[in-house]
């Protein structure tokens, strides 16, 4: 299976989460926040995401987009879980492995309760809750799911410091691609631009030699 490296977000990172909220359909935000929210309310959501308090967690795709977000609101030894997943990238894996890399952070960081609350039509969010062995209760349209998280252990504490370490080395690394592309792509279209006056004075060239003929 493919590891798909998680990173732990920051407040540098909020211009990318509107990014990536702004990319989700009217749908997919009522399936995230359980009801229709208008781009006034999302904006101010994402301004007031306190990264001291709560764990915030993305995966970012090849053009530094977020492809996955994960919110752990943490309230004392419970965490809520939510996840949104961008277009494109769903059917990869990237919403459990938000999951896995939230889970790590609890265990590690003395929470004892994993929370979930969704609507029942939330099949992304079901299928993570059933596959983690999460209790399910549902009542009418809405589901709650929870899970008891054992405390952290040497293994857990060494499996989050790594994947902390791996999910910065994979942003370095997108980075520098990335810029290396860019630059790439100046050096085609300056060539393409210099080629082009050489083009038509050889054209033009071309257009006396027919003349004199």
């Amino acid at each position: 299976m493919k590891t798909i490296p998680v990173l732990q977000l920051t407040d540098s990172n909020r211009e990318a989460l509107r990014r990536h909220f702004l990319s989700l359909d009217e749908e997919d935000l009522r399936l995230r926040f359980e009801h229709v929210i208008s781009e006034a309310t999302l904006m101010k959501y994402i301004d007031t995401i306190d990264f001291d308090r709560d764990a915030v967690f993305g995966v970012f795709d090849a053009n530094l987009e977020l492809a996955g977000v994960a919110h752990l609101g943490l309230r004392g030894e419970i965490a809520e879980f939510g996840v949104s997943v961008a277009p494109g990238h769903r059917g990869e894996g990237v919403g459990t492995a938000l999951y896995r890399r939230a889970y790590e952070y609890c265990r590690n960081h003395r929470i004892g309760t994993l929370f979930v609350h969704c609507l029942h039509e939330n099949a992304a969010m079901m299928h993570i809750a059933r596959k983690a062995g999460m209790e399910i209760v549902t009542e009418a349209n809405e589901v709650e799911a929870h899970l008891r998280v054992p405390a952290g252990d040497p293994v857990s504490f060494t499996e989050e410091f790594i994947d902390d370490r791996v999910g910065l080395f994979d942003l370095a690394l997108k980075s520098q691609f990335l810029a290396a592309r860019a630059i790439v792509e100046a050096m085609a279209e300056a060539a393409g631009t210099l080629a082009r006056p050489l083009q038509q004075e050889e054209g033009g060239e071309s257009q006396k030699d027919k003349k004199a003929a």
